[in-house]
This record gives C-alpha cells, structure tokens and sequence, in this order.
C-alpha cells in the first residue's frame, strides 16, 4: 500500500479544491496517483468544482463578526456580483466569520468544522458544486485586546456584516465603551477612505521606506541640487510621505485637519484615561486580483458549458 503523505494530501487538495478528507480518501483509493484521484472525485461528483478552479474569482464579499474584545474579517471570492446577493452565500460567509474569531491563520479556518460538520473548505467546495461558479476563501485577520474595544466598519454594506471593504480598528483602553466604540468606528471609517499602509512611522516595510528614499534622492540630484542638499530635501519629503501611507501621521477625513494621532489624544484627554490604537485591519474585496477581459461570445460559451 502506497503511503499517502501530507504533501500529497495538499497537492490533490490544492488542484482539486476538494477538503481534506475527501483529498486522502481519494489518494488511498488510487494508490497516491493524482490523476487518478481527481478523475475519482469527478465521478463521485466532488470535483466538479476542479474544472471551475481556473476561472477568476474576483468578486464575493467581505465579512466581518465581532464577539466581546476580538474580531475577524474574511474575504470569500466569487466569480460574479450575483453571486455574492445569494441568500445562501451569504450566509456561509458570515458563518465562516463567526468561525474565524476561533483561529489564528487561514490554514486553519479552511479545516475548522462549520455547523459541527464539514470543514470550511469542504463546505465551500459543495458551495461551488451547488451554485456553478468559482469561489475561494483568500484572505482572513482577526484583532484582539486584552481591555479596551475591536470595533468595524463595512462599505458597500449588502447586509449586516457583509459588503465590499471591511475595517476593523482595536484600541486598548480603560476608557468606557461607549467612547471607545465611537471613536473605533469614526476611525474605521477613516481607514476604509484612505486605505493607509502603514499604523505608523516605524510600521513602514524597511524595503519600500529604501526605495522612496532613493527616488526622492534620484530627483533631488536630477533638478540640479547637490548630494548634500539632496539629502536634507529627501528627509523633508518623506514627512509628506508618511502623512500619505501612515495611519497616525494621516488626517482625519472627518475634519479635514486633525492629524489622527492627536484624534486619539483628544479622546483620550477626554475620557480620562489612556487609548492606544494597538492595530487596524482593512480588507477590499478583490484587491490585487487580475480580472480577465473577456468579449462577450466568451462569456456566453462560458455560461454554454457550465
């Protein structure tokens, strides 16, 4: 008998998009020949989803589920909008939210068990199956503090929950709660326009703070200016450059004129008592997927064959 090892497991699973058991299950029937396996699930009607599996998923929703002093946020992709209007999606969105305040990265919310039955993944795999398009559970991040709130905002909200970008903001305080979720929700609407990239000055990827610095160096030199002078310009625009991708150097689109630091300074001299912004989550649904242009006889052939 052929051992059937994780790595295999994976490897039928990731092509497949079929969970883990069924993945295992299929290999040992086939003595670990994958090929073989995925033509197995085909005829067991579990891989329908397998020829699905190429087709851009750039669509869906976000969702978010708070619980006490942690939150998560999911991004579960479809082919189409329509899709994501499905009762029946939505609602194996939010469940997988709910199950995502109970794990720590996605390898393991895919396996978590949704309803006490199937896994994630498992589930979803018979969503794609039962619906006809593509889907897959891309991106997921919870918050938590030890005192204090983990507050949200959804934009493009379809329903409770569930819309096109999902914020979540986690402030650590004694301050009362009622301050602290107004101003974690007045702060995840700030994130959700501005889409900062950084929470502050020492947040910045090393790499990109390198490259910024070079270019803004680079023009300095090209208008003329010397080596030395350059320098000093550099460190004057990268203040400018920190205003733009720093969340506590940013200003507060409510205002037009806070810097957001001092936001939560106010609030904090206010209430009477300290708040830090431990972390800020923002997910957009779709972000950084390369749609594909298809001409209308594609399409149609498309939806022709299933």
């Amino acid at each position: 008998m052929v051992d059937i090892t994780a790595s295999m497991v994976k490897a039928l699973r990731d092509k497949s998009g079929v969970g883990m058991m069924d993945s295992k299950k299929a290999l040992v029937e086939n003595e670990g020949n994958i090929e073989q396996a995925i033509d197995w699930l085909r005829a067991k009607g579990l891989a329908k989803a397998e020829k699905k599996s190429t087709r851009t998923a750039a669509e869906g929703l976000v969702a978010i589920a708070i619980e006490g002093n942690k939150g998560a946020i999911v991004e579960i992709n479809s082919e189409t909008d329509f899709v994501a209007r499905n009762e029946e999606f939505q609602t194996f969105v939010k469940k997988v939210a709910e199950v995502a305040l109970t794990v720590n990265n996605i390898e393991e919310l895919a396996d978590k068990n949704i309803d006490g039955a199937k896994s994630v993944q498992e589930s979803l795999t018979e969503l794609i199956v039962t619906i006809g398009e593509n889907m897959a559970l891309r991106r997921f991040c919870k918050l938590e503090v030890n005192k204090g709130v983990v507050s949200s905002y959804v934009h493009g909200e379809l329903s409770a929950g569930l819309g096109k970008i999902g914020v979540l903001v986690a402030l650590e305080s004694d301050a009362d709660t009622d301050v602290l979720e107004t101003l974690g929700s007045q702060l995840a609407m700030h994130i959700a326009a501005t889409n900062p990239q950084a929470l502050d000055k020492d947040s910045v990827d090393a790499d990109v703070l390198e490259r910024e610095r070079a270019v803004l160096k680079e023009q300095a030199i090209a208008s003329g200016k010397s080596p030395e002078i350059a320098e000093k310009m550099v460190d004057g625009r990268l203040r400018k450059f920190y205003e733009e991708i720093c969340l506590l150097e940013q200003t507060f689109v409510i205002d037009g004129e806070t810097k957001i630091a001092d936001v939560i300074a106010n609030a904090a001299k206010s209430s009477g008592a300290d708040i830090k912004l431990v972390d800020y989550a923002h997910i957009k649904l779709g972000e950084g997927i390369e749609k594909e242009e298809e001409d209308f006889a594609s399409e149609v052939a498309k939806v022709a064959n299933g």
